[in-house]
């Protein structure tokens, strides 16, 4: 399976694409409303390829697929080495029950759990802790992708919750999801716990749609993706975050 990784000019704290190559430069949507997190990596743009095996995987219940592409999470996330803690709470964005008894499985958690196989063997320094039930989704939220990016944000808001305040307080957090859209699940996790005692949060996906212009329309082109749309990752305890807009023909979040 061949993927082209993330390439070109990107913002050091959300990864997304800038259209000015100087280093360090945010994007617009960071400037006006600067994430909860410290830096957001992904392997890759959601589309094609790597599009297909994610649907391959959460729909099609293609378990294997989790194997090759829990090894290209694990290139995403050394690329924080030098810059995160290497000591690591590993938080999969975690499903609400009754998506979870649907699908049968956490793709978050099935992702993570392999980027960590392969990281354990690739940097043994790193101490990365899997924890699986850290964080608790309160609601059933409505899917992301149909939503525009104030809708994201505001269908997240609250949907979160820490189970054990004394197992994060202090503690390095790196939360795992399968693609970051508008960023509205992941500033939504990322604050709650961060409210809850973190210390740090890091976001590592495996794969990002591109932002669009703002007011380009964000739901999916045609039927086959509306019926098969995933959620988000990332934008949504920020009632004041700019209404970036994602290219509608890759927005296909992650829940």
């Amino acid at each position: 399976m061949e993927v082209p990784v993330l390439s070109g000019p990107a913002c050091p704290r959300c990864g997304d694409n800038v259209d000015t190559p100087e280093q360090d430069s945010l994007c617009r949507a960071c400037r006006l409303a600067p994430p909860p997190f410290e830096r957001a990596v992904a392997y890759a743009f959601y589309q094609d390829t790597l599009r297909s095996a994610i649907h391959a995987l959460k729909y099609d219940r293609m378990h294997p697929a989790a194997k090759r592409l829990g090894r290209m999470l694990a290139q995403a996330i050394v690329q924080l080495h030098g810059e995160a803690p290497t000591n690591l709470l590993v938080v999969p964005i975690p499903l609400h029950r009754t998506r979870y008894t649907e699908r049968g499985f956490n793709q978050a958690r099935l992702l993570a759990a392999h980027a960590l196989q392969a990281l354990h063997a690739s940097h043994p320094a790193w101490k990365l802790h899997l924890a699986p039930a850290a964080l608790m989704r309160l609601r059933a939220t409505e899917s992301q992708a149909n939503l525009t990016p104030h809708a994201r944000r505001v269908n997240v808001r609250g949907a979160f919750s820490v189970n054990d305040p004394a197992a994060v307080k202090g503690r390095h957090i790196l939360l795992i999801d399968d693609i970051l859209t508008t960023g509205a699940t992941a500033r939504a996790a990322a604050v709650t716990l961060k409210r809850a005692g973190a210390a740090t949060v890091w976001v590592a996906t495996l794969a990002r749609a591109r932002r669009a212009h703002p007011g380009a329309p964000i739901g999916p082109t045609n039927a086959h993706n509306s019926s098969s749309a995933p959620s988000d990752t990332q934008d949504g305890a920020a009632s004041q975050a700019p209404t970036a807009s994602v290219d509608s023909s890759i927005n296909q979040p992650s829940s």
